[in-house]
């Protein structure tokens, strides 16, 4: 395959640059001007060519919860949105994956289904703790990106940890050399102010009190202080708070954001309801701003989507605090960001291709193989119209969840082509063009 006449996103280039690139065996192996030979031709002129977005935290629900969503449908929605890898939460499929038994169980159910590359975290959970201590960690690290943990929890097969279970588990992952992701909501907050407001309303403003900037707060300078003491390698997941990413940009820790923190604050969620739910719930106005400053700058290592769609009726059961708690985003996280970061002059050119792509490929130890366009790389491309307008709809969303806090926005930058490993999985106007079994499942060695 050759792409032709492209403006192509270099890493640390600032501006594009019209090249040429050449895939052969699933690796870029040329990229210059006026390249020719037999291979398929795709023509990208007027186009922008980023590297394929990385998405590292979405929950495909698969197996156990495919009535949400499942490796087929988030993969697809993926592709149409440029995301070429994903990794997959341990937390929402039956069993968690907290052991190697049960990663093997959950790669069986979704290796016939993805479009595009995977990978998994796998989990500790209070249920995977024996005397203290996190089980089944030397041998699942060797396989997963990381393992994820919870403050707070309300699923039933993945419990929150304490705060000497965390330690715990700090101590062991920074003898073993693997990241721990945290879910940062205190628990002693959320649980008693859950109850009290739970007592009081039924309505935005009071699911946002149950967890509100406090509670994010307190989770992550407990967390920060146990890394301190243990030299431990943590990553904070969803930050939603200004001050929390400005404490992690103090330490060692790194972090991520979504696109519903940078668009969207309590007012919306006042005036949108559960479409608009998720968990951490979205904040006072003030916040989108500083997480937007702090993404632009380096003080947030990248985006993500926590990709975790629900059907309707999921979403409308009467009451705030039933309603399911979560967004489809995976197919919106690279549009957004290209729309509502780099068009609007927001984010460079080189910081849009590191928040969606390089830096959580680095994080991760997926580069060199992915999260750039340079000889050696994986194949993975996504080809943008930056003069293209589109409107989102969340009825023609390729994921199984429809409801989207996003439904009528205007993005400019449309996703034309997406490529993987030398080979289009999705071209706009035509959908999907590969079958689910494309994407290669991939592990931290």
């Amino acid at each position: 395959m050759i792409i032709k006449n492209g403006a192509v996103a270099l890493p640390g280039r600032e501006e594009p640059e019209a090249l040429d690139i050449r895939i052969e065996g699933g690796k870029i192996v040329e990229l210059g001007k006026n390249l020719s030979g037999d291979e398929e031709i795709v023509e990208a002129r007027g186009l922008l060519v980023l590297p394929g977005g990385i998405d590292p935290h979405v929950h495909f629900d698969d197996p156990g919860f495919t009535d949400r969503e499942d490796f087929g449908s988030g993969s697809r929605f993926a592709a149409s949105g440029g995301i070429t890898t994903v990794i997959d939460m341990p937390c929402t499929s039956i069993p968690p994956v907290t052991t190697v038994a049960n990663l093997e169980e959950k790669l069986a159910a979704v290796e016939d289904k993805a479009v595009i590359d995977y990978g998994f975290y796998g989990g500790v959970c209070c249920q995977s703790m024996s005397e203290g201590y996190p089980e089944n960690f030397r041998e699942l690290s060797r396989i997963v990106f990381g393992f994820k943990t919870y403050f707070i929890s309300v699923m039933e097969l993945f419990s929150a940890v304490n705060h000497f279970q965390f330690r715990a588990i700090l101590e062991r992952a920074a003898e073993l050399g693997v990241t721990v992701l945290l879910h940062a909501e205190d628990y002693s907050y959320v649980t008693a102010a859950t109850e009290y407001f739970m007592g009081r309303g039924n309505g935005p403003v009071d699911y946002y009190n149950s967890r509100p900037e406090a509670a994010e707060l307190l989770a992550v300078r407990t967390a920060l202080e146990l890394v301190e003491e243990t030299g431990a390698d943590l990553h904070l997941v969803h930050l939603s708070t200004g001050k929390a990413a400005a404490l992690a940009a103090e330490s060692t820790a790194t972090c991520e954001t979504c696109p519903q923190f940078l668009e969207f604050t309590l007012d919306d969620f006042i005036a949108c309801g559960s479409p608009l739910k998720v968990t951490p719930p979205v904040k006072k106005p003030g916040n989108r701003e500083e997480l937007w400053k702090r993404l632009a700058a380096g003080g947030i290592d990248f985006a993500a989507s926590d990709h975790a769609p629900c059907p309707a009726a999921g979403k409308e059961t009467g009451s705030v605090w039933t309603d399911y708690a979560g967004i489809p985003g995976t197919g919106t996280l690279l549009p957004y960001l290209i729309s509502e970061g780099y068009l609007k002059g927001r984010l460079s050119l080189k910081r849009l291709v590191e928040v969606t792509s390089q830096n959580a490929a680095r994080r991760y130890g997926l580069y060199p193989n992915k999260g750039a366009i340079e000889a050696g790389t994986d194949g993975d491309l996504v080809l943008v119209d930056p003069g293209q307008s589109w409107k989102v709809v969340g009825a023609d969303f390729l994921s199984q969840g429809h409801i989207t806090p996003f439904e009528g926005r205007e993005f400019s930058g449309r996703v034309m082509e997406t490529i993987v490993r030398g080979k289009t999985v999705y071209r706009a106007g035509v959908g999907i063009l590969v079958k689910g079994g494309h994407g290669r499942f991939l592990t931290r060695g």
